[in-house]
């Protein structure tokens, strides 16, 4: 069993009169992680929140009721716990009146549960997210040479835990994914009422990325309105299939203020997306791959480290650009993603060094890419 970072850092935090929340996509092994943290022990209470006896044992509940109903056991864990009613004010019952029993849920989708969340339980939860396998958690049960040499393969399938788990049969797990799962919180979501148009936008965004996104120009491509964009580029995120960072702009009249970039949690899932594997010797978007891996890849190592940089891209209207930019505590650091890369050919943009002298800047290569995925600061 591949051992996730977060097993080690939830742990720590039981007992201590909080709830703990974790999100993330479906299939990312949010159960697994749970049973990696708490064993097969007998004082565990499971409820599966997709079986609708056990998500209406929770719904509406007493705190005495709760209390009946968890027993004697000692970790109650809910898994998709978005699909209970009223979940927020159960965790803030749980959270407020039976304090030797720690409350675990899960949910695949931040659309309800975290706003339900943070309505009723501000103050009473930590909160985490879990992603697809990272290359550190790979790197660690094998070896950074051994994971180094599946470079390729990561690129096309991704990470998901089936699919590193059964990489001959990729392709299909993929599709399942894509067409079963990932699309399944947001096709039964009331503002979705078009399939077709969603997936023509994710088709839309996929094919873009790397690039800056303009949802004027997706509107157009998709037809619909820039506002309908907007909102189904949000569920998108919520439901943990995309990202977006925007542009860093300090000094500069000529930066750009506004522009945005659109990221996938998973290459596996874009290259699904567009029905796309071919291998990278054949491909056209080897750099865009190369990038959305690198900013993934370097989304999950801050995440489980507990860092919390700001995250941008930098560019001017005279077309200089940096691909990621991270601020943290006063501090700029800036990279630039190239897959294949003659160093001494490749400078800093003036502009940036000038206005952010201060800065650090450094080309993330697939000679050099380890320590900024793999290995602690």
């Amino acid at each position: 069993m591949i051992q996730r970072k977060l097993s080690q850092i939830i742990g720590k935090d039981f007992f201590k009169q909080k709830i703990i929340v974790i999100f993330g996509p479906r299939q990312v092994g949010k159960t697994t992680l749970l049973k990696q943290i708490v064993g097969d022990s007998d004082s565990v209470l499971m409820f599966n929140c997709d079986n609708l006896d056990e998500r209406a044992a929770l719904e509406n509940k007493t705190s005495t009721e709760l209390r009946h109903l968890f027993g004697n056991h000692k970790i109650v864990m809910i898994d998709e716990a978005q699909r209970v009613k009223n979940i927020g004010l159960t965790l803030k019952i749980a959270a407020d009146t039976i304090h030797d029993v720690q409350v675990i849920a899960t949910g695949s989708s931040s659309l309800d549960i975290g706003h339900e969340i943070n309505e009723s339980a501000a103050g009473r939860l930590l909160e985490y997210k879990l992603f697809p396998f990272s290359w550190q958690e790979l790197a660690t049960l094998s070896s950074v040479q051994a994971e180094h040499r599946l470079l390729e393969s990561r690129m096309i399938y991704g990470m998901y835990p089936e699919v590193v788990t059964n990489p001959d049969d990729a392709k299909r797990i993929l599709k399942t994914l894509t067409n079963s799962y990932l699309y399944k919180n947001l096709l039964s979501y009331k503002e979705i009422r078009k399939p077709d148009i969603l997936q023509k936008l994710v088709q839309a965004i996929a094919l873009q990325l790397g690039s800056e996104v303009s949802y004027n120009e997706l509107s157009r491509l998709v037809g619909i309105d820039k506002e309908t964009v907007e909102n189904y580029v949000d569920l998108l995120e919520k439901c943990f299939i995309i990202f977006r960072l925007g542009s860093f702009s300090r000094n500069l009249c000529k930066e750009i203020r506004k522009g945005k970039k659109i990221y996938f949690y998973d290459n596996g899932i874009r290259n699904a997306i567009l029905f796309n594997f071919a291998p990278l010797s054949l491909r056209q978007d080897v750099g865009a791959l190369w990038e959305n891996f690198m900013v993934s890849e370097r989304l999950k190592y801050n995440a489980y480290l507990g860092y919390c940089p700001q995250s941008y891209f930098w560019r001017t209207q005279d077309q200089q650009e940096i691909d990621l930019i991270e601020e943290e505590d006063g501090q700029i650091k800036a990279y630039e993603f190239k897959w294949n890369a003659n160093l001494k050919k490749i400078k800093q943009p003036t502009t940036f060094t000038e206005s952010y002298p201060q800065s650090q800047w450094e080309v993330i290569t697939p000679d050099n890419y380890r320590s900024f995925v793999g290995h602690e600061r």
